[in-house]
């Protein structure tokens, strides 16, 4: 049923905020959460560039691109700035170790960085303005989220594809210097390329949700700028966004307390390359596995008592891939309790396929606990001598009641980016990012990240 809110007007209210928006009225908190998902994001990208979705992806439209004008983030090749916008939100989420807004399970960063750092590269940005745009895009993106989640999630829908593109449209017409009348357009051309569904997720075609957002949202901007015409009430509209696309229409969650409540605020970080709401299962099994110190061999079974979402993104019994065991709970139990630990090694295709792991996995059950919330999980891992071992683990780490520091942050990106970059390298891409409100051109993030760039 529609929440009982006026819809009169939305879309422009949110153009207006956008246009109108300075980054001195933006609380120093939001700034510096802005920075550390930077940082974040940009680790991801570089960390994700080496992924054969990437390979398979420049092999189909490499040979088509454009001038080069931007950069693809931890490769030394340069592309036409569309294409470097949808290849850089491709690699970010590639490994699905990128930020999640928690609320609506949006990843923001993606579908706003993935835009704005390639126009960045194509005409001079500051690094303020950049900061400023970012904070906007994901706050459009998020707010709009929150309007219609989780009907529209549920039903089917990645919101990470649906909204993000219109953090991408808000963020680059930000850069653009959009007029209120460009910017409701910018907003139409956006939504009506909104799209990505979950039945694809544990293939290629999840991360080319956030590609394809940030390049379309970008691409709308643009076409907006230069007179392309579109709804002006797109959001709002009988036959617009949040009518079409969800039973839930929240539009008060979308205007109220602009410029005073910030998203940003709420957003997580992922310690563990994986659907978020595994996050849990790993915790607990790294925790019984350090306490106890047992080996594979001898643990009987392991039962998860889990929110009813994890088996719905995470049920795969029998992952093949490593795209796939990113949403699979049963291969997360199995190789954090087989190899003490859980980061990109232990999603591999090598890692997916290892007999030890397999074997452990067919002992994990896993089921529907009403009260479980989304960060938490009861695990039960009964041993071969009888010993039952438990844990309930209450806020997961990375969920916002349990939140990975910047020191964590900054450790996960130079164990993601040190093979690509070097340390030396990754210690400058961290510094240049965390120096963004004093750079010149926003340009010199993509440099950072990026080894001896040539042309395509």
């Amino acid at each position: 049923m529609a929440e009982n809110n006026s819809a009169e007007g939305v879309t422009r209210t949110l153009a207006s905020y956008v246009v109108d928006a300075k980054l001195e009225a933006i609380p120093s908190d939001i700034k510096a959460k802005a920075i550390t998902a930077m940082v974040n994001w940009v680790g991801c990208a570089v960390g994700g560039s080496g992924h054969e979705t990437l390979d398979v992806a420049w092999a189909a439209l490499g040979p088509f691109a454009g001038a080069p004008q931007a950069s693809i983030l931890g490769r030394d090749t340069k592309t036409d700035v569309l294409t470097a916008a949808f290849m850089n939100g491709l690699t970010s989420h590639v490994d699905d170790f990128d930020d999640t807004h928690l609320k609506t399970a949006i990843h923001p960063s993606g579908p706003v960085l993935g835009a704005i750092l390639a126009l960045a590269e194509h005409q001079t940005i500051s690094g303020p303005d950049f900061l400023n745009a970012m904070i906007l895009g994901i706050e459009v993106e998020c707010r709009i989220g929150n309007a219609i989640h989780p009907e529209h999630y549920d039903i089917g829908w990645h919101i990470t594809g649906t909204a993000g593109v219109f953090g991408g449209a808000a963020a680059a017409g930000k850069l653009l210097g959009l007029s209120v009348p460009e910017m409701c357009f910018a907003f139409g051309i956006a939504a009506t390329q909104a799209s990505g569904l979950r039945d694809v997720f544990g293939t290629m075609c999840k991360p080319f949700h956030v590609g394809h957002a940030a390049k379309n949202g970008l691409s709308a901007a643009l076409l907006a700028k230069s007179g392309f015409t579109s709804s002006e009430g797109i959001i709002e509209a009988p036959r617009g966004f949040a009518n079409v696309l969800s039973t839930k229409q929240d539009f008060a969650a979308i205007t109220e307390g602009l410029g005073e409540s910030f998203e940003l605020a709420t957003n997580s970080y992922k310690p563990f390359p994986c659907g978020v709401v595994i996050h849990p299962v790993l915790d607990g099994c790294l925790q019984l596995k350090q306490a106890h110190e047992f080996s594979a061999e001898e643990i009987k079974s392991v039962e998860l008592k889990v929110h009813r979402l994890v088996l719905e993104l995470t049920g795969n019994k029998e992952p093949r891939t490593d795209l796939e065991a990113r949403f699979s709970i049963f291969h997360s139990a199995a190789v954090a309790l087989e190899r003490g630990r859980a980061g990109i090694a232990e999603y591999t295709n090598e890692t997916v396929n290892d007999p030890a792991v397999i074997a452990l996995r067919n002992r994990v059950s896993a089921s529907i606990e009403p009260g479980i919330e989304q960060d938490q999980i009861d695990i039960n891992i009964t041993l071969e001598d009888g010993r039952v071992l438990n844990t309930f683990i209450e806020h997961a780490i990375g969920s916002k009641d349990n939140p990975m520091s910047n020191a964590d942050i900054d450790i996960k990106t130079k164990v993601q980016c040190a093979p690509i970059l070097g340390d030396a390298g990754v210690e400058r891409m961290i510094a240049t990012c965390r120096d963004t409100l004093n750079l010149a051109s926003a340009a010199a993030i993509a440099e950072s990240a990026t080894p001896n760039t040539k042309a395509h």
